[in-house]
C-alpha cells in the first residue's frame, strides 16, 4: 500500500480520536495531513503537538490565538471558524478526508472535498440525511469513493463486497435498543441525561448516544443506508440485536443472507474504510463464539420509540423531510443534554417541526440549507431557546 495522508475533519470526538490511534498503530500506511475541531482547543493542540499535521482548524475562532500561540514553534498551519474548514478541506495535500464532524456542520466541507476529487470516509451519517442525492451525485460525477465507517453501514459494504452483480432484495441493520430496550412511556417520561448517556454496548459522543437511546440513530442509518446503496425505500429494514455482535446483514434476491459480526469496536470499520481495499493485521481484541451462548433479534417498538417510526416516515416521503427531521433533532437533544426539556419532548418538537416546515420534493442545495435553518428556528421556538 501506498501511504495515505488523511484529513480527520473533527478529530477531538469519538470517532477521530480512535482514527489516530488506527494511524499510530500503522505509520507506515497512513499519516495525518489535516485535524479539525469545533470548540475542543486543547485536545486539538495536543493531537497536533503528536502528529504534526500540515494544517489544523478550530471552528471557535475566539480559541484561535490560543492554539496559534500553543503551535508557534512548529510548521503547523492554524486556521479559525466554519468557512476555513471549507477552504483546508479544497487543499490538494490530503488523500483521503474522514469526515466525523457531527450533525449538518459537517455536509458542506464533505461537499467541497468530493468537488476536489478526494476520497471520503464518512462516519458523519447526517451528510446523507441532509441531501443525499446531492452528495452521491456528486460523488459520481467526481469518482469518489465514498466509504462507510458507520458499524452498520460498513457491514453492508462488507457484505456487498464481490457482489456487484447481484442484486439486493434488502439490507437490515441491526440496533442493540440502547438503554431502554423493553421500556415503555411512562418510564421514559422521567428519563434524565445522565441515564441516557449510559449505552450499554458502545462508546460514542453524546450526541449519538442520546440518539441512540431514542432510536433516532437507527432513522437516521436507514435515510444514510438508502443514498449510499442506492436503495428503494423498502429494502432498508431494522431488527433489535441487543448483543450487538452481528453489525448488519444484506439479503440477496435468492434469499441468501450476509452478515458481518465482530465485537463492538468502532476502530475495526474505521480502519477497514482507510485502508480499503486491503484488511491489514491489528491486536484488536477477537469474538470467541464458545462464549456467547444467544444472538437474539426483535422488532422495533415503533409506538413507544416514536423517533424511529418518524425517521421511516421521512425515508419514505423523502424530498427535504429528512433534512428538517435532522434539523430539529439536533436542537432537541442539545435541549435535552441541557435539561431543557425531556426524553418524550424530543419527539414532540420533531414531529411538529416536520409538520411546520413546507415540504419541498426536489430541493436544491440551497432549498435545503433554508429548510435546515427554517427547522432550526421553530424547534428552538417550541423549546423557548
Amino acid at each position: 500500500m501506498m501511504k495515505k495522508r488523511i484529513a480527520i475533519f473533527g478529530s477531538t470526538g469519538s470517532i477521530g480520536t480512535q482514527a489516530l490511534e488506527v494511524i499510530e498503530a500503522n505509520p507506515h500506511l497512513f499519516e495525518v495531513e489535516i485535524l479539525t475541531a469545533h470548540s475542543n482547543d486543547e485536545l486539538l493542540i495536543q493531537q497536533a503537538l503528536k502528529f504534526n499535521p500540515n494544517a489544523i482548524v478550530i471552528g471557535d475562532e475566539k480559541k484561535y490565538a490560543r492554539v496559534k500561540e500553543a503551535l508557534a514553534a512548529t510548521d503547523v498551519k492554524v486556521f479559525a471558524g466554519e468557512q476555513a474548514l471549507e477552504e483546508v478541506a479544497a487543499f490538494d495535500t490530503y488523500d483521503m478526508m474522514l469526515a466525523a464532524i457531527v450533525g449538518f456542520a459537517g455536509l458542506q466541507p464533505t461537499l467541497r472535498a468530493i468537488e476536489n476529487r478526494k476520497a471520503i470516509a464518512l462516519a458523519n451519517k447526517e451528510t446523507l440525511v441532509v441531501a443525499g442525492d446531492i452528495v452521491m451525485r456528486k460523488a459520481v460525477e467526481n469518482k469518489v469513493p465514498v466509504l462507510p465507517v458507520d458499524s452498520e453501514h460498513s457491514a453492508i459494504f462488507q457484505c456487498l463486497v464481490g457482489e456487484s452483480r447481484n442484486p439486493i432484495e434488502k439490507v437490515i441493520l441491526t440496533a442493540s435498543g440502547g438503554p431502554f430496550r423493553g421500556k415503555k412511556p411512562n418510564f421514559l417520561l422521567n428519563v434524565k441525561r445522565d441515564h441516557a448517556l449510559q449505552h450499554p454496548n458502545w462508546s460514542m459522543g453524546a450526541k449519538i448516544t442520546i440518539d441512540s437511546a431514542t432510536l433516532m440513530n437507527k432513522g437516521l442509518e436507514m435515510i444514510e443506508a438508502k443514498w449510499l446503496f442506492n436503495l428503494r425505500p423498502e429494502q432498508v429494514r431494522v431488527v433489535i440485536h441487543p448483543q450487538s455482535i452481528i453489525h448488519s446483514m444484506v439479503q440477496f434476491e435468492d434469499g441468501s443472507i450476509k452478515a458481518q459480526m465482530g465485537l463492538p469496536d468502532m476502530k475495526l470499520p474505521i480502519q477497514y474504510a482507510m485502508a480499503f481495499p486491503n484488511r491489514i493485521p491489528n491486536n484488536f481484541p477477537r469474538f470467541d463464539f464458545r462464549k456467547v451462548n444467544t444472538l437474539s433479534f426483535e422488532e422495533p417498538d415503533l409506538k413507544t420509540f416514536r423517533n424511529l417510526a418518524l425517521a421511516i416516515e421521512s425515508l419514505n416521503k423523502g424530498g427535504n423531510l429528512p433534512c428538517v427531521l435532522n434539523a430539529a433533532n439536533e436542537i432537541a437533544v442539545w435541549a435535552f443534554l441541557r435539561n431543557r426539556i425531556g426524553f418524550l419532548d424530543m419527539t414532540d418538537v420533531i414531529e411538529k417541526t416536520m409538520h411546520y416546515v413546507p415540504f419541498i420534493e426536489n430541493p436544491t442545495l440551497d432549498e435545503y440549507l433554508e429548510s435546515d435553518g427554517e427547522a432550526r428556528s421553530y424547534a428552538a421556538s417550541l423549546i423557548q431557546l
